[in-house]
Formats: C-alpha cells, sequence, structure tokens
C-alpha cells in the first residue's frame, strides 16, 4: 500500500480543524531515541491538547494514508518512536494531555491521559494515600500512554505485575479516527473482546491511547531494602523460593546485579557509593512492603540468617533509614546509565524460566567467549523474580563498540538463538518497535504472527499506525 508524506498539502487540509500552535515542525529530540541506533524523520509534528484532536488528526491522516507516529516520553529503547523511512510522517506527541481527570481511593482506582508523566501518576496516587506501582529508571519522563502502548514492565512486576496488569481501560483512538470509550473502572467486565489488552502493547501500530484508568494499591505500612551477596545465581533463586516462604506477597522487588555491572558504575560514575568495598561476582537487592505492625528490618535479618544458615547469602547490608534504601537503589537504577557510558556492542531484554536462569548464563558466556577474539564483557542483571535479565555484552577493556561492529549481528544471534532454546523471549519488556522486528519473524509462533497481521488489516487498512514497528511493512 502507498503512503502520503505529512507535506504542506497535507498541513494545510488540517489548518482551518486545530487550534493555532497545534502542528509545528518537529525538533530534533523528537527524531532521537536513547541508543542512538536510528534517526527518524517527520513532516509534522502535532502535540494536540484533547482527546477530540487527537481524532481530528488520525481521521485526516487516514483519509490522506499518510503515517501517524505516535511519541510518548521518547524513552523507548527498540526504535518504536522514530520512523528512518518512508513517506514523512505526522509525529503525533501527547504531551499536552497531561490531567489527571480523577483519583478514586475507595476503589483503587486513578484515571490519566495519556501524557501524564509516569512520576508525577505516581505523585497523585500517592497524595491520594495510595500506591501507583510501575516503577521504571525512566519514570521521570517516560509518559503513561508510552508505558502502556509498550506494555512497561520494571522492578516491581513480582508483585504487581506489569503495565498490562495494571491497566483497567482505555480511551484511544482508532485508525480511522474513531474514539473508543472505554474508561472502565470495573475490575469485571466480560463483555466479548478486550479492546484494551489488544492495544497494550500494540505500540501504538493499532491506535492511539488517549488515557487509561489505573490499578491503585495501598502503600505498604512499612518498607525495607537489602543488598544479599550470593554464591551464584543458583542461590540467588534458591534464595527468592526462601523469601517466599518467610515472607509470601511482601517482596516487591528482587533484583540480580553482577560484578561487571557495578565495575562499570565504579569507572564511569564513582561518586555512586557501592554497599560492599569490593566489588561481589552476584549480589541480589531484596526490596519489602509489609502491612502495619511488621517490622521490614527485622524481616530481612531473619531472612539474612536463614540464607546464611542454607549456604544462600555470603555477606549483607540491611538499610537502616530511607536515605540508606534510596543509596541501595541508586546502585541498581544507575547500572543502565553506567552501561551506556561504555558503550554496549548489543544489548537484549530476554526472559527465561526462573529455574533456567543459571543455565542460560552458563551457557551463554561459553557461547559469547567463542565469537570473535574472545574477550567480549557480559553484564547479567535486571528482574531475576520474574525471569527477565538484561544480557549485554560490551567491548573489552580499553576498545569501543564500533570495534566489534561487524559482530553485534552474531552477538544477537547467539543470544536470542539461545534464548529461543530455553523456551524464553527476545523480548521481555521493551517491546518489538523496528529493531526487533525480523527477530520477530524469526523466533515468533507462525499462528501467532498471522493472526497478528490479520488484526493489524482489519483496525488499519491503510497502514497508517507507526508503520514498521511490530509488524514490519508489506508482510
Amino acid at each position: 500500500m502507498t503512503l502520503n508524506s505529512a507535506d504542506s498539502a497535507f498541513v494545510a487540509r488540517l489548518a482551518d480543524q486545530l487550534p493555532e500552535g497545534v502542528l509545528r515542525p518537529a525538533d530534533p529530540r523528537y527524531l532521537e531515541e536513547p541508543r542512538g541506533r536510528y534517526l527518524g524523520q517527520a513532516g509534522l509534528l502535532a502535540l494536540p491538547h484533547s482527546t477530540e484532536e487527537v481524532a481530528t488528526l488520525v481521521r485526516a491522516a487516514h483519509e490522506a494514508r499518510v503515517p501517524v507516529v505516535p511519541y510518548g516520553g521518547g524513552t523507548g529503547l527498540v526504535g518504536g518512536q522514530v520512523m528512518p523511512e518512508g513517506p514523512a510522517p505526522l509525529l503525533l506527541s501527547l504531551e499536552k494531555m497531561t490531567a489527571i481527570r480523577g483519583v478514586y481511593p475507595a476503589e483503587n482506582v486513578l484515571i490519566a491521559e495519556a501524557g501524564a508523566i509516569l512520576a508525577d501518576v505516581q505523585a497523585a496516587a500517592t497524595e491520594a494515600g495510595r500506591l501507583f506501582p510501575l516503577s521504571l529508571a525512566a519514570e521521570g519522563s517516560a509518559r503513561i500512554g508510552g508505558n502502556l502502548a509498550t506494555n512497561a514492565g520494571g522492578v516491581n512486576v513480582l508483585r504487581y505485575g506489569n503495565a498490562r496488569d495494571l491497566c483497567l481501560g482505555l480511551e484511544a483512538v482508532l485508525p480511522n479516527g474513531e474514539i473508543w470509550h472505554g474508561l472502565s473502572r470495573l475490575r469485571k467486565d466480560n463483555t466479548g473482546y478486550d479492546l484494551r489488552n489488544l492495544l497494550v502493547g500494540s505500540e501504538g501500530s493499532l491506535g492511539v491511547i488517549t488515557a487509561a484508568s489505573l490499578k491503585l494499591s495501598p502503600i505498604p505500612a512499612a518498607q525495607g531494602t537489602a543488598v544479599f551477596v550470593v554464591p551464584s545465581p543458583q542461590a540467588a533463586i534458591a534464595l527468592l523460593s526462601l523469601a517466599r516462604d518467610q515472607l509470601g506477597e511482601g517482596i516487591s522487588a528482587f533484583e540480580l546485579m553482577h560484578r561487571q555491572g557495578l565495575t562499570f558504575l565504579a569507572e564511569t560514575m564513582p561518586q555512586v557509593r557501592q554497599p560492599f568495598a569490593e566489588a561481589p561476582e552476584w549480589c541480589v537487592l531484596i526490596e519489602l512492603g509489609l502491612a502495619r505492625g511488621l517490622d521490614p528490618e527485622e524481616a530481612l535479618a531473619d531472612l539474612f540468617e536463614a540464607a546464611l544458615e542454607a549456604d544462600l547469602a555470603q555477606d549483607g547490608v540491611i538499610a537502616q533509614s530511607a536515605a540508606q534504601r534510596e543509596a541501595l537503589w541508586t546502585v541498581r537504577e544507575t547500572i543502565p546509565e553506567a552501561n551506556r557510558l561504555i558503550g554496549a556492542i548489543s544489548s537484549h531484554d530476554i526472559s527465561v524460566p526462573i529455574s533456567e536462569i543459571p543455565d542460560f548464563i552458563t551457557r551463554g558466556g561459553e557461547a559469547i567467549a567463542r565469537l570473535g577474539s574472545g574477550d567480549m564483557r557480559i553484564n547479567c542483571f535486571g528482574h531475576l523474580g520474574d525471569g527477565n535479565l538484561h544480557y549485554n555484552v560490551f567491548p573489552a577493556a580499553g576498545k569501543t563498540r564500533k570495534e566489534y561492529e561487524h559482530l553485534r549481528e552474531d552477538v544477537k544471534r547467539t543470544v536470542h538463538d539461545l534464548v529461543a532454546d530455553f523456551d524464553g523471549s527476545m523480548s521481555a519488556e521493551h517491546g518489538i518497535g523496528r529493531m526487533k522486528t525480523g527477530d520477530l519473524e524469526r523466533y515468533g509462533d507462525p499462528v501467532k504472527l498471522a493472526a497478528m497481521r490479520a488484526i493489524k488489516a482489519a483496525l488499519d487498512p491503510h497502514g497508517i499506525m507507526n508503520p514498521g514497528a511490530v509488524l514490519r511493512q508489506g508482510t
């Protein structure tokens, strides 16, 4: 199918339908993505103030066959927010649509427009005495519409689930410009196909999310944080099981960290205080959120004693204050920035069954060592509690990723082939975007892919919604 650029004729078509200032040229920042692997283009940037204005824009694009690229906070890591090739698209940013439309503490529900920054949604929930538990390193700039469009994960999936699990309803503009009014606050609504779950995770390829009804939780009365040194990933998994036996659903996060990430952090951001004088080979960061009357520090101390007795822990630091808790989390949350400063050859957002993680880590290291000169470094870290690892491969010390560019595809193929061997996923929480469309075709179930293409064709027959994201154009 043929698409057209968002050119001057398209602008003229919209000029009398929208308020002044909605349409403008796209600043360079809208055409970039964090890893610098794609440079986008845009014939036009639109900054609507309402769902009705979004509908006007999408309807015009549908009629003129102009591609539409929805833009959230620009923090996506798989190129879903930029369109490098093809007709210059309409770049649609909802950054002016930031309202918290309603908070219902008794129902544990908050309704926010899609342009609301995640941290602001969290703050609105806190002000109402509730918790919105989606938590990401980019929460100060990521927008809730993009979080839902990519089905974002983060550090609290273990306890609260990912973005899909935190969404009760949506308002969205479909590819023909019609508005779907689906902002339900209901937990139970068994009336046919679930359009909410179809749009969550679709990365803007099936429509534009304009608002969402979000699930809140009680704020834990007491929180505790600790870092335990563990002898191996196998011991970390056994420790997770022990922690669940002792603390039930009180575990909010269980993060695995490797020495390589701590070394990168020491090299690039020495001002970040680390919990141990010498970085351990493996350690886990544990976050507890307990009910009133329970002492998290005491619970963590009891857990450490049990882990020590079972040879599952070798050392540990238990935070004694909010400042110490924040310092421990700062270590975990700045590892991705340290990775960026070092410069990865290839980064992988993967998941494998939790019990298979130790074997995967061993076999992955062996496979990477067989590539090239065998001197590449691996930083494997992430959300152990839900099986999601960030498995990133870096140059040898003193070298740059440019020196390994010829190996990048081999590294990615090696990691993803191994993930497939373990019945895992090559995209755990970042999505497909444009970066992984070929991987989806290679590793995806063919029946599922056929169903996805049929859904795309039915809802977006002209193919205007984020062309090339999730599904390659023409497939």
